[in-house]
């Protein structure tokens, strides 16, 4: 694991852009292992549920919100990336909000719709998007052709648009995407295992569906400050400050998957398919 020392440029290129990339964050052997983690873990598979785009297709998704000692909650709690989203929010206490496995698999991955994170997150009822943050962590290939993250740089600028449904994901408003897609660079983030993408919560992003014959799984974790209390979501872990751990506690975690015992989401109980 790089030990993450954000420069003066990085910190200001994601206040300019809304977005980071970081290369190399894990070493192939970290990631390879966080990898086979994910596809032979039973508890993932059991937890994880659907949700359908607008076409049908569909992503799966595994959440939990506590880190454990698992190696997924050792990442999370780990010195380098707490410190970086330190660096990223400025000053207030850490808290780990959830972790999330994507899952999109060859042919039939779903798309993911424009939206902002925030745009979900203010359904959970925090109220400052700037003490928010996602890290997004390629475990496989990111590229245009499986479905990679796009951006449109700098548009967290533009502040949180209204969302609704789009099959079952939010969706922002398409009147406003259209007009941020005409003044806002477009931007594929294409990813190697490994690599780290940090994005501010009113940055605009999509992926398209995985029609190529290539899985592309990330884990992305979701960051918030102390002192931004939601009055909707009810899991404290949100406001917990993180537990960190050293470096190599990933390293030597002796590939430890998640407990069945973890706090995870369920579908019924996801805020967003009930609050309109």
């Amino acid at each position: 694991m790089k030990d993450l020392k954000l420069s003066t440029e990085q910190k200001a290129a994601y206040d300019r852009d809304g977005y980071l990339v970081v290369k190399s964050f894990l070493s192939a052997e970290e990631v390879g292992m966080l990898y086979n983690i994910a596809t032979d873990d039973d508890v993932l598979k059991d937890k994880a549920f659907d949700f359908n785009d607008q076409t049908g297709k569909r992503t799966k998704l595994t959440l939990w919100f506590t880190p454990g000692d698992d190696a997924y909650g050792l990442l999370t709690r780990s010195e380098a990336m707490v410190n970086a989203v330190q660096d990223l929010l400025g000053e207030g206490q850490v808290c780990h909000f959830h972790s999330k496995l994507m899952q999109k698999e060859p042919k039939v991955g779903g798309a993911w719709e424009w939206h902002q994170d925030y745009g979900y997150w203010y359904k959970n009822g925090f109220l400052f998007p700037d003490a928010l943050i996602s890290v997004m962590l390629a475990l496989t290939e990111a590229t245009k052709q499986n479905g990679c993250l796009q951006v449109l740089k700098g548009s967290h600028k533009i502040g949180r648009l209204e969302h609704s449904f789009a099959g079952e994901q939010q969706g922002a408003d398409m009147d406003f995407v259209n007009v941020a897609l005409e003044r806002f660079e477009l931007v594929h983030c294409e990813l190697e295992p490994g690599d780290l993408l940090f994005f501010h919560p009113n940055t605009l992003h999509m992926s398209e569906a995985n029609l190529s014959d290539k899985p592309r799984w990330s884990m992305i974790s979701a960051y918030n400050l102390a002192y931004n209390v939601p009055f909707r979501e009810k899991n404290t872990s949100c406001i917990t400050p993180v537990q960190t751990v050293t470096n190599d506690a990933v390293a030597k975690s002796g590939a430890k998957g998640l407990s069945a015992d973890r706090d995870f989401l369920s579908k019924e109980n996801e805020i967003t398919l009930n609050v309109k």
